[in-house]
């Protein structure tokens, strides 16, 4: 009788699954296949085909795919190849605490390049991938001007303590919060426009918005002093890198694919106005699939004309880790981490560092997340925007980078507190 395992059966989404099939004919042909829906019910699909060994067996964490959606030994493909149905969809998880992500694995006896709905598989199982362990607590936040949510993990405490700020796309984004949180983090998921009272649109970034979030969630009293982290993406690591230059209470800044100087809005802090380097238009390019790529879209910080615009990252206290996709198409971000560096060594500074992944695009989520090539941005209206990406090289790039960010912080907030 054919059987499909995979266990853990219900597991944090960033915890591996070991999918296993048994009773096949010695080396037969099989197409195993994963799909889900989001919430807005909008459908994943991924598929691989295998061939069973001489005990008629197909186990992942041992046997190649052969073809479909990706090829060779990857005991995760199937999550991490889940391409949406409708093009251009991003795969994002908006309710963290009351339902996981239910993902459907399936057995089918073909290699089946033609449509599986109408094939009934030879076996199936449902595995559950949650965003939130059980026992943490999420508590809304609406105080004086911050709005986000802030993740408690079980226990007194104190912990470590983490902002995090996702890009342009805006509104409270929590599933990264709510997995670090997982891992022994006390994290605000801060927004900052596109939120309840908050500005519909971005036009200019107030320092002071952010500071007070960083003086809230020092304040509380299960997060730990002296300094707490920032993780942020895209616009978000601007903003983090902006934090870690101008707020004494950032100690430890990770920076994913973002920008060294100020891009598309004015920087306000206090008496001080960043202006931000000038764009063009006229040098986007479009995709093959019609998505629009900003690589080029922004001028060069490092000409004289843009010095003004560019953050002096040697007025940062604490450490700084830029993780950079090298295949990013909506910014230079290897370029502009690069950049940084210099400045630092230039100001015989020595507190950041580079990891940087060949073949990984602009949007480096926690590992086994599909890659989203290009998606639509509601900061761009209509338009698609081009993230980059192999899938294969994306999928461990988000692997290797989330076990080096929990490492980062771990060394830098426990660390600082443990120092005085």
């Amino acid at each position: 009788m054919v059987q499909l395992t995979a266990t853990p059966a219900s597991a944090l989404v960033d915890e591996p699954v070991h999918i296993r099939a048994t009773g096949l004919y010695p080396t037969q042909m099989v197409t195993l296949t994963a799909s889900l829906k989001d919430e807005k019910g909008n459908l994943f699909q991924s598929r691989a085909f295998y061939r069973a060994n001489e005990a008629g067996e197909v186990d992942l964490k041992q046997a190649p795919s052969l073809g479909g959606d990706y090829v060779g030994v990857h005991p995760m493909g199937l999550f991490w190849s889940l391409k949406p149905e409708r093009p251009f969809m991003r795969l994002l998880k908006r309710d963290v605490m009351n339902s996981p992500f239910s993902v459907t694995l399936a057995l089918h006896d073909l290699v089946c390049l033609h449509e599986l709905d109408t094939d009934q598989p030879s076996a199936s199982v449902v595995v559950q991938r949650w965003f939130l362990r059980h026992g943490t607590q999420r508590v809304q936040i609406r105080e004086g001007r911050v709005r986000g949510a802030l993740f408690l993990p079980p226990g007194e405490g104190p912990f470590p303590g983490i902002i995090d700020l996702f890009g342009g796309v805006g509104g409270l984004i929590e599933f990264r919060a709510s997995l670090l949180a997982a891992h022994g983090f006390a994290v605000l998921a801060l927004a900052y426009f596109a939120y309840e009272d908050l500005p519909e649109l971005l036009m200019e970034v107030d320092l002071e918005y952010f500071e007070e979030a960083a003086n809230l969630l020092l304040a509380h009293p299960k997060v730990q002093g002296p300094g707490i982290g920032v993780t942020s993406v895209s616009k978000g690591a601007e903003i983090g890198l902006a934090m870690a230059c101008f707020l004494k209470q950032v100690v430890a800044t990770v920076c994913i694919n973002g920008p060294n100087a100020i891009f598309d809005f004015p920087l306000r802090y206090r008496d001080l106005v960043i202006l931000p380097v000038p764009s063009f238009l006229e040098h986007v390019q479009t995709d093959v699939s019609g998505a629009m790529n900003f690589r080029n879209f922004r001028g060069d910080p490092q000409d004289k004309l843009n010095q003004q615009s560019v953050l002096p990252i040697e007025k940062a206290q604490g450490q700084i880790l830029f993780i950079i996709g090298e295949n990013d198409q909506s910014m230079k971000s290897r370029e502009y981490a690069t950049q940084a560096l210099e400045q630092l060594k230039n100001h015989r500074r020595n507190n950041g560092r580079m990891l940087a992944y060949p073949g990984a695009g602009h949007l480096i989520e926690p590992p086994y997340s599909p890659l989203c090539y290009a998606s639509r941005n509601k900061s761009t209206g209509s338009l698609i925007m081009l993230w980059g990406g192999d899938p294969a090289a994306h999928a461990a790039a988000q692997e290797h980078a989330w076990g080096e960010i929990q490492k980062f912080f771990r060394q830098h907030l426990i660390q600082t507190r443990s120092q005085l």
